[in-house]
């Protein structure tokens, strides 16, 4: 590893999420941060410090707030967290690890800036060659690679549990390397920590086997996710607001937040599905008149004439939105009913609700071998290549250039369960 501490370029607040297996310490994690950073109320510690009786803090209590993660020991919906340092504000989601609630490791990859996936040390055998990585730190892995989470950090933890931290990180390290290539996966880090003890956590570890960065300082210095603010405007639609302090003919504002591009008053937008067109008479950022607005932004437009727009349409720069009802995705499945060829589901793209379904299950990724298989149906977990129908077109893009109009969920409409996430490939 470099001996060279990353440095400082972005200093807006970082969204990470911490992944991986269950029982990998990342609740522990991020109670060393939030506990080293001087982020816990007074209260809560001395809560800690009555229950612990004397005995070393519990840091996981910190973040496991459900009574049924207390009793169980592992975390089972997405905790959020906030701290900061001198040098940056942080958002962290502490995600579950067990199988049966990766939907919830998901819905908190979505919106991240960076993935920080655990990896128990204790639970692989290291002087195996090669290292066989557990099958949860590869799904979080790809989801997170799937999901464009920008930067994946590995922090392989518990090596104060280990005889010889050295070989184990390098053997382990060298595993994570192969398994990123194959994968195609770009790794901002791979950091030894000791969650517990606190060993690299936001403090550099004085050891002659590794001279790179703490945790703390590789999350001080990765960049934050930002989609294109130059180019074609797309909004989705979210809520239509009426004017009350004019009479007559109520002009109505439409909010959304940016998902890429700018807009300012003038400019001529295009809506959907009418695909009418108008000019932008004002842009609103937080109430306030502004010149213009960009991606990332919550803004809301008024047109310079009234038309029939509702929350789930989509504006856009006119003749730059192709819309279609069959396009090819990737689709992670979370529920425990498998995703099967042509039932009805209801998919939400933006703020818009639709019927859908699958016409055709192309191939399942094999996460051990990285290969794809052929399948039918893919069961809870799973991730396979899809084609999807649905009842009216939608203005959909590729994923892989935009999070916002290339991603939807899929949801049964029996149960109302969330069964997947669709992240499209291209038009059908």
């Amino acid at each position: 590893m470099s001996s060279n501490t990353p440095a400082i370029a972005d200093h807006r607040a970082l969204r990470f999420l911490t992944a991986g297996s269950v029982d990998d310490g990342k609740s522990t994690l991020i109670g060393r941060l939030l506990f080293d950073s001087r982020a816990i109320l007074a209260d809560q510690l001395d809560t800690l410090e009555k229950r612990a009786a004397g005995s070393p803090i519990d840091l996981s209590l910190l973040t496991d707030g459900l009574e049924a993660e207390r009793e169980q020991g592992i975390t089972i919906d997405v905790a959020y967290r906030y701290f900061a340092t001198k040098q940056r504000k942080f958002i962290i989601a502490d995600a579950p690890g067990h199988e049966q609630y990766t939907r919830n490791m998901v819905t908190a990859a979505a919106g991240s800036d960076a993935a920080v996936v655990l990896v128990d040390i204790t639970k692989l055998n290291t002087h195996e060659v090669p290292v066989k990585l557990l099958a949860q730190t590869r799904r979080h892995s790809l989801l997170a690679q799937l999901l464009r989470v920008p930067s994946i950090v590995f922090a392989i933890n518990k090596l104060d549990a280990v005889d010889d931290p050295a070989q184990a990180y390098e053997a382990v390290r060298a595993a994570l390397l192969a398994f990123a290539a194959e994968a195609k996966m770009e790794v901002a880090g791979i950091i030894p920590v000791s969650a517990l003890r606190g060993d690299n956590v936001t403090q550099p570890l004085k050891v002659d086997w590794y001279d790179g960065p703490s945790l703390l300082q590789m999350l001080e210095s990765l960049p934050t996710a930002q989609e294109r603010t130059v180019g074609d405007l797309l909004i989705p639609v979210q809520y239509v607001a009426r004017d009350g302090d004019r009479v007559g003919d109520q002009p109505r504002t439409l909010w959304g937040r940016i998902a890429h591009g700018s807009v300012k008053a003038g400019d001529v937008v295009q809506l959907f599905p009418s695909r009418q067109k108008a000019v932008v008479a004002e842009v609103r950022v937080a109430g306030e008149l502004v010149d213009f607005a960009e991606a990332g932004q919550s803004a809301g437009l008024a047109l310079d004439r009234q038309l029939d727009v509702s929350r789930g349409d989509w504006i856009a720069t006119p003749d730059t939105v192709k819309e279609t009802n069959r396009f090819s995705a990737t689709l992670a499945w979370l529920d425990t009913e498998p995703a099967v060829i042509g039932r009805k589901y209801s998919a939400r793209h933006g703020n818009r609700w639709v019927q859908a379904r699958i016409t055709a299950i192309e191939s399942a990724l094999d996460i051990h071998t990285l290969e794809t298989i052929d399948a039918h149906q893919l069961a809870v977990n799973e991730i396979g290549h899809v084609v999807i129908e649905t009842q009216q077109p939608l203005p959909v893009e590729a994923y892989d250039t935009n999070r916002v109009g290339g991603s939807l969920i899929i949801v049964d409409p029996a149960s109302n369960r969330t069964s997947g996430a669709l992240l499209v490939k291209a038009a059908a």
